[in-house]
């Protein structure tokens, strides 16, 4: 038998460590700060002043009240709340250039210096984005969607796109080119994300909906105690994953709705060379309370994962939809190398997947070509039901390498058109688990 309350026991010592950071009740209104809301000023400035104010008053609330502000790059301060009330969007420039100078990133699990996140704090504490108000990225197939070599999203052949850029940064990094030298924005073609906190600690994002990114739309990295809650994702651009937390620990996630051109939730922690000089793992992350309705995978675990995952809890979740492949998706291989372990779901609903419930396969992608077996194992899924999906389970392991301690516990799959697919997998355990 596995330990039935392991996991509960992980989630109540997470959310016991990851709280909300607080605010001292000072008001700073951008209108204050020259800010209008008529959609054409650029507000720019304004906030960028606003925030600086509340910043050196040590701290509150920077207030947007109902309208659309037009506006770059905005860059959030410790102690600094940037709060959107009801009937506010932030309504973020196609221009690339207002998100110049660059700032220290990471694209696709790679340090580097790229165009500034929409909104972007770097080694900043006690920061948030806040209300009930709409940021809204303006991205299509026109504008920064292009960009990513897809014809589907406006790419067109012999238009300059990120995989014309992707191969110099990836050998910079395999050469360890120090990362202030690794730097791109303007002429290439790496989209910014939306949201991304660098090396910062006590975040929080909360009530907002986020529309049309570029690419990622919430991305901390390297950051501790964040919490992300009662947010709506409404963004099936390319690469548009929803939440994806990377080289973070003490992170909650709960009550959002996501909608997503990529994987809803996906946890990373560096890629490649880059994931083994930077050697920080994901671990003690919580997802509870979310619906995951679409693309790839509901909650995942990489593709950039070579720094590691650890104690991840999923529960009370619901999944699915007609475009969701896959609900729990692993993915690495011996070039990515890294581990996951201690990763439990409980309590998940799923509707409709087109592909697995839960797929890890070392195959995928460059296939065992790689120096850096992966390890996966010790993963407890209980107390799920699947309405529909191709299989249960697609689990692929290498001989050297194999997947293990993966422990299924009353669970119900239904509508599965598919025998499971299993290959090196050791210590598989099913406990009360229906099939058709």
């Amino acid at each position: 038998m596995t330990d039935d309350t392991a996991g509960r026991r992980l989630a109540e010592a997470i959310r016991a460590r990851v709280a909300p950071p607080g605010f001292p009740d000072r008001e700073f209104p951008v209108t204050r700060y020259g800010a209008r809301g008529d959609g054409r000023t650029d507000c720019t400035a304004a906030f960028r002043r606003a925030i600086a104010d509340c910043h050196r008053a040590g701290g509150g609330h920077v207030t947007v009240t109902a309208g659309t502000y037009a506006t770059g790059a905005v860059h959030l301060l410790s102690n600094v709340d940037l709060h959107l009330e009801s009937g506010a969007t932030l309504a973020f420039s196609r221009d690339p250039a207002a998100y110049l100078p660059v700032v220290l990133s990471r694209f696709q699990g790679v340090e580097c210096y790229n165009y500034s996140a929409f909104v972007y704090a770097h080694g900043q504490e006690n920061i948030a984005v806040t209300g009930s108000g709409t940021l809204d990225g303006q991205a299509d197939e026109t504008h920064w969607w292009p960009w990513s070599g897809q014809e589907e999203f406006g790419w067109r052949p012999g238009v300059r796109e990120q995989e014309d850029d992707w191969p110099a940064l990836w050998r910079q990094a395999e050469r360890g080119v120090p990362v202030e030298e690794r730097v791109y924005g303007d002429g290439f073609r790496f989209r910014p994300n939306f949201i991304e906190t660098y090396h910062c600690r006590n975040v929080l994002i909360e009530g907002v909906t986020i529309v049309r990114s570029p690419m990622w739309e919430i991305h901390p990295v390297l950051c501790r105690n964040v919490l992300v809650q009662d947010v709506t994702i409404d963004s099936p651009g390319p690469n548009n994953d929803g939440i994806d937390p990377e080289s973070c620990r003490d992170v909650v996630i709960r009550r959002c709705d996501i909608y997503a051109g990529d994987d809803c939730i996906a946890i990373k922690s560096g890629r490649e060379a880059d994931g083994r000089r930077v050697n920080v793992p994901s671990e003690n992350i919580l997802i509870e309370d979310c619906d995951l309705r679409h693309r790839y995978g509901a909650i995942t675990l990489g593709s950039d994962m070579t720094g590691g995952v650890r104690g991840v809890v999923a529960l009370n979740c619901r999944i699915g939809g007609p475009g969701l492949y896959f609900g729990l998706y692993i993915k690495t291989n011996s070039v990515r190398g890294g581990f996951a372990e201690n990763i439990h779901l409980d309590g998940i609903t799923v509707s409709h997947l087109t592909k697995e419930f839960l797929t890890c396969d070392f195959h995928r992608g460059e296939g065992d070509t790689g120096g850096y077996p992966p390890r996966v194992g010790g993963i407890d899924v209980r107390n799920v039901t699947v309405d529909s999906a191709r299989r249960a389970l697609l689990a692929r392991g290498y001989a050297h390498a194999p997947i293990s301690g993966l422990h299924l516990t009353d669970c119900t799959f239904a509508g599965i058109a598919e025998a499971d697919r299993l290959e090196h997998v050791l210590g598989l355990v099913r406990e009360n688990v229906r099939l058709p």
